[in-house]
């Protein structure tokens, strides 16, 4: 992260004029514009951050990162819809890391505002907090932000160049201008390439003001649209971290404390240094690295290495962790960010119920293991990875090298998933620092699947304590106390320094901003001060709370003896019809009825997290091979669809992240160390086991919404519910196989 005393070398540039032959872009204009990074090759144009012009045609920069979600495909949509290009002939790149390309909605972009109550005090807020991740540099990937940040701005890049190649083409083109395909055309039919017009139009202020097209006239956004990543993914040509070769390349691994956050006593490698082909056993304080002639022998070398480790700084076991965890609930809540009516006391003549509900840290086990390669030569670092957060990388490992961020490049490539876990730099900084030893040389430190798994920054476990009650088939109390340790303060103190005062609004996400017309209703957070790292898993806080709060309005439907589908419809038609219409269709997709033959289990739940309600429905069968997940139905609203089968994906495959680790997530601590180290005990649906899974895409919700993990809360407590209507068995705890079999 940009940290402040670092601005004066990625300061504002406040005009326009300053972008080194290039020319102003409207939105920048408006908000005072910052450099445009591009430095583009001898023969081509830069007009704007977001846009390269040669002769082969137009390259679009994407600022967000390809992590498998789609979202290069929709950014370059929205450039090219007001640019009047071929979207098919569009290259995209990933761009270079910088200010320029921050997220302005990372902190606003989903504001849980419940439908149509986004006033223009709100959006006033909005607008000024707009200015925090442009001042600190968020050039970060997450949040489900990236097209809720680039809707207007990218089409707004789009439009702006439009009208400058316009202007470039008036002195040889009569009548009215128009553009079409790459061209401007004149009146009588003569056309010019973009690629002849961008130089000179590169020294023109195009318009400020610039009409964006309605939607009416979109030919790519709100369609069906395919991948620009595919065919590279599909033919094995798309680079990846691990991809990456370089002349001269070294190959490491590292090998650090299993007791996260703990140091090193000492270590012998006198062993692995007489391995053929070891080069260094590099001390890092806590862990060491492994330089050898290949990756597997730098494997093979670190496991020779005895190090004699210290303990860890919080509970050895899961027990104590828990423990740890549940004794945050004795002190005074951190949030109480929900508190409607009188909670204390339970409504005459009601029905009250109570429960508790358990789950576990996670990893986030992305497909390909942790990553970098860097090269130091005493005054610059290049460092190559798949990263969600390129200038927080780039902080991070010049410190790590002993540089300023300006002599640090960050080559962002694919990922093979992310999840929230390539938000953390210290992959980069451990690449940093083995490259500082090793100067004038690319070094690959490539992460054992063990090691990164044993290495993660975990979604912390959690309990809630439920009360509520109900009368006359209604829901007339909900009381909610929920602990965990906080991800914001953890993370933040991490990237910032310091963790932000005052109620942490992520610990309690998807149970304190739910649209449930509940009239006493009250959410406390209470924070957890335990040491083992947790970060940002797909959802954040709304993967735990929406399976503690759909499971015990599940329970809440039940002791009032309604239907689960429509006591949630009645309680939440009256705030938000959106939400609402979701539930009806699910109800109708699924063929919901309210009962289920012998065999047969369904749930329901719905979630509303990064500005998107969600609502699942999930079928279990029994089998002689044990409970199968059969089918699932999602009905989602994101307000303004851009791409519509790519927002399925998503749906869906947040849906089948959230069902694995209902299923099968856990992380447990023994001796101060992770337990898990591979698939084969943190194992994850597999084709054949996940449900075939219909998704409906609708755009009655007032603001766009997030897709990327809206998916996620949702499926866990529709899963449980599932289970429960199959077995009459409540799950309180996570991962459900410990209480169900399925098969496999």
């Amino acid at each position: 992260m940009g940290r402040i005393r670092k601005y004066t070398r990625r300061a504002f540039i406040v005009s326009s004029a300053a972008v080194a032959g290039g020319v102003a872009f409207g939105v920048y204009m408006a908000k005072k514009p910052l450099e445009n990074p591009l430095k583009p090759k001898a023969g081509a144009v830069t007009l704007n951050p977001y846009l390269i012009i040669d002769q082969e045609g137009v390259t679009i920069i994407a600022p967000r990162a390809e992590m498998g979600q789609g979202v290069q495909s929709t950014l370059a949509a929205l450039v090219a819809e007001e640019l009047d290009v071929a979207w098919k002939d569009v290259r995209v790149l990933h761009g270079p890391a910088a200010q320029a390309y921050y997220n302005g909605a990372l902190i606003t972009g989903h504001a849980e505002y419940e439908d149509g109550k986004r006033g223009a005090w709100q959006e006033f807020v909005r607008d000024a907090m707009d200015v925090v991740p442009k001042t600190l540099g968020l050039q970060v990937t997450g949040g489900s932000t990236a097209t809720i940040d680039a809707f207007e701005k990218m089409r707004l890049a789009g439009a702006t160049a439009r009208e400058a190649l316009k202007l470039a083409a008036a002195e040889r083109l009569s009548g009215a201008l128009r553009t079409e395909n790459g061209q401007v055309i004149g009146a009588d039919g003569s056309a010019i390439a973009y690629a002849d017009l961008a130089e000179a139009a590169a020294k023109i202020t195009p318009p400020r003001d610039v009409t964006l097209r309605p939607a009416s006239q979109w030919k790519y956004l709100g369609r069906d649209m395919p991948r620009v990543d595919m065919v590279a993914k599909s033919t094995g040509t798309a680079q990846y971290g691990a991809d990456v070769r370089l002349e001269g390349m070294k190959f490491a691994t590292v090998r650090i404390n299993p007791r996260l956050g703990a140091g090193m006593k000492s270590y012998d490698a006198s062993t692995a240094e007489r391995m053929a082909g070891v080069q260094r056993v590099i001390d890092l304080g806590n862990g060491i690295a492994v330089v050898a002639s290949n990756t597997w022998l730098a494997f093979q070398a670190a496991d020779a290495v005895q190090i004699d480790w210290e303990e860890a700084p919080y509970p050895a076991t899961t027990d104590g962790l828990f423990a740890a965890i549940e004794a945050s609930l004795d002190e005074a809540p951190n949030s109480t960010l929900r508190d409607d009516g009188d909670t204390s006391v339970t409504p005459e003549g009601a029905i009250e119920i109570s429960a508790e509900y358990r789950v576990p840290y996670l990893a986030h086990a992305t497909m390909e293991p942790m990553n970098a390669t860097a090269l130091f030569t005493g005054d610059a670092l290049e460092i190559w990875c798949g990263n969600q957060a390129p200038l927080v990388l780039a902080d991070k490992a010049a410190d790590a090298a002993g540089l300023s961020a300006d002599q640090v490049t960050v080559h962002t490539l694919f990922m093979g998933g992310g999840f929230g876990r390539r938000a953390e730099a210290d992959v980069a900084i451990l690449a940093a620092k083995v490259a500082k030893e090793m100067p004038d040389a690319p070094v690959k430190v490539m992460w054992s699947r063990e090691e990164d798994m044993r290495h993660d920054f975990y979604r912390p476990a959690a309990i809630a304590r439920m009360k509520g009650a109900v009368k006359d088939g209604e829901a007339v109390l909900f009381d909610a106390r929920i602990a965990a340790p906080s991800v914001t303060k953890q993370s933040m103190s991490r990237i910032m320094g310091f963790a932000p005062p005052g109620p942490d609004p992520a610990h309690v996400e998807g149970a304190a901003n739910q649209p449930y017309d509940i009239a006493n209703y009250r959410v406390a957070g209470h924070l957890a001060d335990v040491d083992v790292p947790v970060g940002f898993w797909r959802s954040v806080g709304n993967s735990f709370n929406g399976f503690f709060h759909e499971s015990f309005i599940d329970e809440l439907a039940h002791a009032a003896g309604a239907d689960p589908l429509q006591f949630r419809f009645d309680h939440i038609a009256p705030l938000s019809p959106p939400t609402a219409k979701l539930l009806n269709a699910v109800r109708d997709m699924s063929g919901w009825s309210g009962k289920t033959p012998d065999g047969i289990g369904r749930g329901v739940a719905v979630t509303w997290s990064f500005g998107t309600p969600v609502a699942q429905v999930i079928e279990v069968a029994d089998s002689d091979a044990g409970i199968r997940i059969t089918k699932a139905w999602i009905a989602c609203d994101v307000g303004t669809a851009l791409d519509p089968r790519n927002i399925r994906a998503q749906m869906e495959g947040g849906m089948i992240y959230g069902l694995s680790a209902a299923v099968h997530g856990e992380i447990t601590f023994a001796d101060g160390e992770v337990e898990q180290e591979n698939f084969p005990d943190y194992d994850a649906l597999r084709m054949g086991t996940a449900p075939v899974t219909q998704v409906q895409v609708f755009e009655n919700n007032v603001h766009m919404g997030g897709v990327g993990e809206p998916g996620t809360p949702p499926s866990m407590p529709a899963l449980a519910n599932a289970l429960f209507d199959l077995t009459g068995k409540r799950a309180r705890e996570l991962p459900l196989s410990k209480l169900f079999d399925f098969a496999g």
